[in-house]
């Protein structure tokens, strides 16, 4: 099955587990992986769905006993676990990282919909990111719209800085990476 039908497919069957129009293009996944490589550490991504950015993590040189996923979709879970069988994926939401007992993360890569969630919810997932996170550690979250994928509120309550990256036109819709730190 390809991406876009598995996609397509549970999109229809749960629409508030998928809120995307379609999976992450090549272009947007290479730009969310840009920060890391071999020397990163541990690294969680974040709703990886059909594993676009994912492929991109471990091309970019995370090894794959470094890389966790956190996926809630159990249809997408089960094709992960076929396609990476060498990685550990996790059928958990994201704010339950801390229960997977992972080593301090180097890095955190998000394709969660963060800005279509309630404050509390991103502050969880966020919050919880960020306590994984070793110092100069970093957060990974792209947006489809103008403003940056996190609520300013919570950015500035976590402490965190933001960088933005390069709009990438090749993904639909277009989407804005943004890269988060602590001060």
């Amino acid at each position: 099955m390809s991406d876009l039908s598995l996609f397509l497919g549970q999109m229809i069957r749960k629409p508030l587990q998928v809120s995307a129009v379609a999976p992450s293009s090549s272009v947007l996944a290479r730009e969310m992986a840009k920060g890391v490589g071999p020397d990163t550490g541990p690294v969680a991504e974040f709703g990886p769905g059909t594993g676009k950015i994912t492929k991109a993590i471990l091309d970019q040189g995370v090894a794959p006993e470094n890389l966790t996923l956190f996926e809630m979709n159990p249809t997408f879970c089960a094709r992960l676990k076929r396609e990476y069988p060498d990685l550990r994926v996790e059928n958990l939401p994201a704010q339950d990282l801390p229960l997977a007992g992972l080593p301090p993360l180097g890095a955190v890569i998000s394709g969660l919909p963060l800005l279509s969630m309630s404050e509390a919810t991103q502050r969880a997932i966020v919050g919880a990111a960020i306590k994984a996170l070793r110092p100069g550690g970093i957060f990974v979250q792209f947006t489809y719209g103008p403003r940056p994928p996190m609520l300013e509120r919570v950015r500035q309550e976590l402490g965190l800085q933001v960088t933005r990256g390069h709009r990438v036109f090749f993904n639909l819709p277009p989407a804005t990476v943004h890269t988060y730190r602590q001060h």
